[in-house]
């Protein structure tokens, strides 16, 4: 089974956390059929949160699925503009989606490079 396209996936999940009362938005549109997908996560006190693609050995275990690696944990703003202007330079191609909640549960499987396991 392939991946679902980036577009669908996107719109998926942006209308899940929208329809749960989160303020769920595209930022950057990228290529709708295999953009890789970034979720930067503001936590509504003053940290973000920023979630990118796993590396490809771990995804490649559930194709069906996306898998999402955390890349920053409560940093600053400054920090994670900092890292998705690094990420445009190597891939313009990339879909940035930007979320707001206080929730924990974002509805992701994301893969623990320390522990090297995906949940």
């Amino acid at each position: 089974m392939s991946q679902l396209r980036s577009d669908l996936w996107c719109a998926a999940f942006i209308r899940r956390h929208n329809d749960l009362g989160h303020l769920c938005v595209v930022v950057r549109k990228g290529d709708p059929i295999a953009g890789q997908i970034w979720i930067s996560l503001d936590h509504l006190d003053g940290t973000q949160s920023l979630f990118g693609p796993a590396p490809s050995l771990v995804a490649g275990q559930s194709v069906a699925d996306r898998i999402f690696q955390r890349r920053l944990e409560h940093a600053g703003a400054g920090d994670v503009s900092t890292r998705i202007e690094r990420e445009a330079k190597y891939d313009p191609d990339f879909w940035l989606i930007g979320l707001e909640t206080r929730d924990s549960d974002l509805g992701l499987t994301i893969y623990d490079p320390d522990s090297g396991k995906t949940g």
